[in-house]
């Protein structure tokens, strides 16, 4: 039963950010790594847990365009993305010797840069780039999903600046997530250890769940409208992000 409670909060973060992607279609890792940081979690167990939870999503994600993903288009920028994975994950050992509060603040700032690009960036779509923004985009995707369990906006970025169509854009994503679950996985088990597993096995436990939840997010995005629900996440995320940035002012007077 102590197992169990512990758990809880884990699993209500995990259904939120869940909730959150499938209904506004982002925000899961943006949601789910700083709020497991106030609940005590570390940001490696917090990666992992935001991995397994996202592999039914990312097959299923796989499965359904799998007419419009290119063999082509999906290989090199992977390959860079793994590559730099590690990197990052170097960076995680120098960030355990800090303090749990700068640690939020430190993620708190990298959730205020990253809201604030995204509500701001707004490319002009063309047929083609010049080779050197994958080598920017992929390479950073893997450096922050190392670090901070946020490769995601770099590569959104890179996908909203084509003029692909939507199947071709979404199929790409769930691709490269996809591609590099496993071997992130293993990184971060090789890496952490035992300090990581129990949030996974936590995790793997509730993905029942959280394919129930991504129905329910899928069904209230298509009723409110993914316009609607982006500035209230980024609203949220950008709360969330002050909240990190400020939390030592906000403990010391609570």
């Amino acid at each position: 039963m102590e197992w169990f409670l512990e758990s809880l909060p884990l699993v209500a973060v995990l259904c939120t950010g869940v909730f959150v992607q499938s209904a506004a279609g982002f925000a899961a890792g943006l949601i789910i790594i700083p709020s497991l940081l106030w609940f005590g979690y570390s940001i490696p167990a917090a990666n992992f847990a935001l991995l397994i939870a996202s592999i039914p999503q990312n097959i299923w994600g796989v499965w359904s365009f799998r007419e419009a993903i290119s063999f082509k288009d999906v290989t090199w920028p992977a390959i860079a993305r793994l590559i730099f994975f590690p990197v990052g994950i170097s960076v995680v050992y120098q960030l355990e010797a800090l303090d749990t509060q700068t640690l939020r603040q430190l993620v708190g700032a990298i959730l205020i840069l990253l809201t604030t690009s995204i509500a701001l960036f707004r490319p002009q779509p063309r047929q083609e780039l010049h080779a050197a923004w994958a080598w920017v985009a992929f390479p950073l995707s893997g450096f922050m999903q190392g670090v901070v369990g946020m490769g995601g906006p770099a590569m959104v970025f890179w996908v909203q600046a084509h003029d692909w169509g939507t199947r071709r854009s979404r199929g790409f994503l769930f691709a490269m997530y996809l591609t590099s679950l496993v071997p992130a996985l293993l990184i971060l088990a090789f890496a952490f250890g035992s300090s990581v597993l129990n949030a996974g096995l936590v995790t793997a436990f509730s993905i029942p769940l959280l394919l129930w939840v991504t129905q329910l997010g899928l069904k209230f995005g298509t009723k409110l409208g993914r316009k609607l629900l982006k500035r209230v996440t980024l609203i949220l995320l950008m709360l969330m992000g002050i909240a990190g940035l400020v939390s030592p002012w906000i403990l010391s007077n609570g």
